[in-house]
């Protein structure tokens, strides 16, 4: 197979109690994996495909062939927008930001608390199943949502930091209340992944 679901970095457990292990589980090992054999199937259809890496594919989508763009698309976001979101938690995760992308959180929204309101507010009203996102743009931090598996690599932009909203992500947990699984998951936040993210979106 071209793509491989890439292990948890951390025991299922690890978020707990602000992501429950049984949610972890399901999200890891079922929705992402289906995300990874949806998209080596759409590859098996064009091989030439399976020598990009997914981020390719999903910053050119119309040199993807079009019988299997669409699933490209949903299953290659898929896959990318996950590997990014086990990375940018950890267990004990969380507390005020660190590094570079402290102080222009500082910058270009006031304060932190500031911008988590502003994620969580933006991120809340995304309709349906989709993503919140922050990416550098036009030298600033910029906050937008995407709808689906939508990767903001699609628009030229990189991912700094990304929140899964698709009911799978919280609702064994938080049931119907996004906003209360959103200000959890902040505890769950690894900075220093961030930092990395965000110097690579500079930097490109």
């Amino acid at each position: 197979m071209a793509f491989e679901l890439p292990p948890l970095p951390y025991d299922y457990a690890a978020l707990e109690p602000h992501i429950d292990e049984a949610t972890m589980k399901l999200h890891h090992d079922k929705h992402h994996q289906t995300y990874v054999t949806n998209l080596n199937g759409a590859v098996e259809k064009h091989p030439d495909l399976g020598k990009k890496t997914p981020e390719e594919l999903l910053k050119d989508l119309d040199s993807v062939p079009e019988d299997v763009r669409t699933v490209v698309r949903n299953n290659g976001g898929g896959h990318v927008n996950h590997t990014m979101f086990w990375q940018i938690m950890k267990p004990s995760g969380g507390g005020e930001p660190t590094g570079n992308i402290a102080s222009q959180i500082t910058t270009d929204f006031g304060s932190f608390d500031d911008f988590k309101k502003t994620f969580n507010e933006t991120t809340a009203k995304q309709f349906g199943a989709g993503w919140g996102w922050l990416v550098w743009k036009g030298g600033k931090l910029t906050i937008l949502t995407t709808p689906n598996q939508d990767s903001p690599l699609s628009q030229g932009l990189y991912p700094i930091l990304g929140n899964d909203v698709w009911e799978h992500a919280y609702y064994l947990k938080y049931q119907n209340k996004r906003i209360d699984y959103l200000a959890a998951w902040w505890n769950t936040v690894n900075w220093e992944e961030v930092n990395k993210r965000f110097d690579h979106a500079q930097k490109s």
